[in-house]
């Protein structure tokens, strides 16, 4: 041990008088192994006044924009300006509270925030996401807050594994009583998670549980989609099948939930408002609660000329392939609450007011709003807000 330590100090000297030498010739000094340092970068910066700023550091690039098509106003995106330190910068503001997606665009490339660890993900790609707090409703509080699992299932339908997200109240890890169940369905440009990430639903029904404005429940967000297509990926009716085949009896038996009618509810926006349509009514008898945010019945109102999109479907409307349910006065009976909502600015309302005028005809009563906005997560948030505290009641 004693000649390793004397070895030791006998390299060590020899190292640093070599050093000194160096030195004193005039030679380089040692190199440090580092080169050039690269600008220290924040974003998103969210400021007091709700003004934020995105930053990218690409030196070599010849056009930054930013894409962020919920923020309002950000339609066409807008360009960054480059520093001389290569860094470039926008500001965006003052944005109202909320949480929103973005990514820039480097030279033609869709690229995430690398200085952003929050995301949100979609069916075919993640996004950069941001928070911007004030909005009460659905900020982070001093609350009891649930939980949010995701859960791999394997579906008897796609012979494949697939995933859910899960939203468990405060207290239900307890591992006592039982609670109502909520079906939640995203959109098509999005995935299972979006719900829990850019659509706050946690933090939303954590706050109204808190308040006593909504009952404790159990939420099941499954994916909508069965392949990876940006729009309407998969088949509609395979979703269908599965989720009574599968996603229903998996949620209700794992966990604590309630099998009847009067516990069950389903919801869904745009794509997932059309789903919802399209699984409540031909089972009526299983669900209380149905909401349709930002949607209908899809084809319901026939393209106009020349304006593009999907072409009219043909054969037998939703409507007749479905008469016998739509008729069926018992089950409209245990029908407690039938509520749609849609922005005036959304390009679907002409497709929600007649589906809503559609179920009126057949002896339905639904509560249809139409808000401000457009088919934004702006509006699906709000309408959250407003649609769980009816539930369960």
């Amino acid at each position: 041990m004693r000649n390793s330590v004397r070895l030791v100090a006998i390299v060590s000297a020899a190292f640093c008088g070599a050093l000194s030498a160096t030195a004193q010739e005039g030679g380089p000094p040692p190199r440090s192994g580092r080169g050039a340092q690269i600008p220290m970068v924040v974003s998103p910066e969210i400021q007091p006044d709700h003004h934020v700023v995105f930053r990218i550091y690409a030196p070599k690039a010849e056009a930054v924009k930013l894409n962020a098509s919920d923020i309002p106003g950000n339609n066409p995106p807008p360009a960054l300006t480059k520093a001389e330190n290569g860094v470039w910068e926008t500001t965006l503001g003052p944005i109202d509270s909320g949480a929103y997606r973005y990514n820039f665009n480097v030279d033609g490339v869709s690229v995430i925030d690398p200085r952003n660890p929050s995301i949100s993900e979609s069916n075919n790609n993640v996004w950069s996401m941001f928070y911007v707090p004030g909005a009460e409703f659905m900020d982070t509080r001093d609350v009891p807050h649930g939980a949010v699992a995701s859960v791999n299932y394997y579906s008897s339908v796609l012979k494949r594994w697939r995933r859910m997200h899960v939203y468990t109240p405060a207290g239900y890890d307890l591992g006592q009583g039982k609670f109502p169940v909520f079906y939640l369905l995203h959109g098509a440009g999005d995935c299972d998670e979006a719900w829990t990430s850019v659509g706050r639903a946690g933090f939303i029904v954590d706050n109204l549980i808190a308040a006593k404005k909504a009952k404790p429940m159990v939420i099941v967000m499954p994916a909508g989609h069965t392949s990876q297509t940006r729009m309407g990926g998969g088949s509609n009716d395979d979703f269908l099948r599965e989720f009574t085949d599968d996603i229903m009896p998996y949620a209700e038996s794992h966990y604590r939930v309630y099998t009847d009618r009067a516990h069950r509810a389903i919801a869904g926006l745009s794509m997932g408002g059309g789903q919802t349509i399209s699984i409540a009514i031909p089972h009526l008898d299983k669900f209380a609660y149905v909401g349709v945010y930002s949607s209908g019945i899809f084809g319901i109102v026939p393209p106009a000329p020349g304006a593009g999109g999907p072409p009219a479907p043909t054969g037998p409307s939703w409507e007749e392939q479905h008469q016998k349910e739509l008729d069926n006065a018992a089950d409209r009976k245990g029908l407690k609450l039938f509520w749609f909502s849609t922005g005036v600015d959304d390009r679907l309302i002409p497709t929600t007011r007649a589906t809503v005028e559609m179920f009126k005809k057949h002896g339905f009563e639904p509560v249809y709003k139409e808000s401000p906005g457009a088919h934004t997560w702006i509006n699906w948030r709000n309408y959250l807000n407003e649609f769980a505290p009816q539930l369960f009641q």
